[in-house]
């Protein structure tokens, strides 16, 4: 298939843009997914990732997404699937959410979880007054993009990187037979649509070797969004965080907030002391007051927005991207 051919276009190679990509072209579509990074390059590779509504803004729609794609990773790993290539990737994990206010409400993503038990106050990590117990599925990214981009590509989906575009308008050179396009670019989004309410969200991350470590962490601070730590274990390693730096384009690492994420984790787990530094990470999340998930006429074709999923994008991943491919054949006819 050549990009002449398709008969939809998506946007963006994040979570978002692939997991649709992938519906589409299961769906029978002929589909080229094209982005100016390929998927190891995009934000949604920076991330922990933990299931559970984050950063994003909530309405309605919200929870059922989010249902939707847990309910979808509950089947891609059931038991009685045997060989699974989600092996590692997808897993729960036991862990703590922790707040530095007394008496708080948990956060967003804790809150989603069905089993959440208070700590007692003996459990509570210093420097925190709130804490509780729970289990949570957590997504190893890396493994994951490349799981969704092996699905795309034997689903017949051609690929185009780097393609990058100043405009929506200009998209259609990428694939000018096709009818629709779909709009996953994330931050992208603020430029390309335009969409001012578009805002990145700065999320830096330090991935280190393991040292046995199995448990998760996630430490907030309702009075300052970017006083933010965690521990995310994916076998071998740990992704340490993090930040949430609005406004921030930034996408290299910086030093001194790599050392004070190494700085806080290791205070809470001590066993990371002298931990090898593989990775420094750097993602823009899309932040928005409202996810942007509908379909507009733009210059002849059909353009079905997908983007503003703030820190929830592999969280609402297959819920945002069902609703999005009935857009694209409702529009198809």
């Amino acid at each position: 298939m050549t990009d002449n051919e398709a008969d939809v276009l998506v946007l963006g190679a994040g979570v978002i843009g692939l997991t649709t990509a992938v519906c589409l072209a299961e769906a029978g579509m002929t589909v080229t997914l094209a982005a100016a990074e390929p998927p190891a390059g995009t934000t949604s590779a920076t991330a922990g990732a933990i299931w559970g509504p984050h950063l994003v803004g909530m309405d309605d729609r919200i929870g059922r997404w989010a249902t939707e794609t847990l309910d979808r990773w509950t089947q891609l790993t059931h038991p009685d699937l045997g060989a699974n290539e989600l092996d590692g990737i997808i897993h729960d994990v036991h862990g703590i959410s922790a707040t530095r206010k007394a008496g708080a409400a948990p956060p967003e993503f804790a809150a989603a979880t069905a089993e959440l038990v208070p700590c007692p106050d003996a459990e509570v990590p210093a420097g925190y007054g709130t804490a509780w117990r729970m289990t949570a599925t957590i997504v190893s990214m890396p493994g994951y993009l490349h799981y969704l981009e092996r699905r795309f590509g034997r689903a017949g989906g051609a690929t185009s990187f780097p393609a990058k575009i100043a405009r929506l308008a200009e998209a259609r050179a990428l694939a000018p037979a096709a009818r629709v396009i779909v709009n996953c670019t994330g931050t992208g989004a603020r430029e390309l649509v335009p969409d001012a309410d578009v805002v990145p969200v700065r999320g830096q991350t330090v991935v280190v070797a393991n040292p046995g470590i199995t448990e998760f962490f996630v430490g907030t601070n309702p009075a300052d969004p970017n006083d933010l730590t965690h521990l995310f274990p994916h076998g071998d390693v740990l992704v340490l965080g993090g930040t949430e730096v609005a406004g921030d384009w930034s996408r290299e690492p910086d030093p001194a907030t790599a050392e004070r994420i190494l700085a806080d984790c290791t205070q809470l787990e001590p066993a990371l002391r002298g931990a090898t530094v593989l990775e420094h990470r750097v993602g823009l999340r899309p932040s928005r007051r409202r996810v942007r998930l509908e379909a507009e006429a733009r210059d002849g074709v059909t353009v079905v927005h997908n983007y503003g999923h703030g820190g929830s994008g592999v969280t609402l991943s297959w819920g945002c991207a069902e609703d999005a491919a009935a857009l694209v054949l409702a529009a198809l006819g």
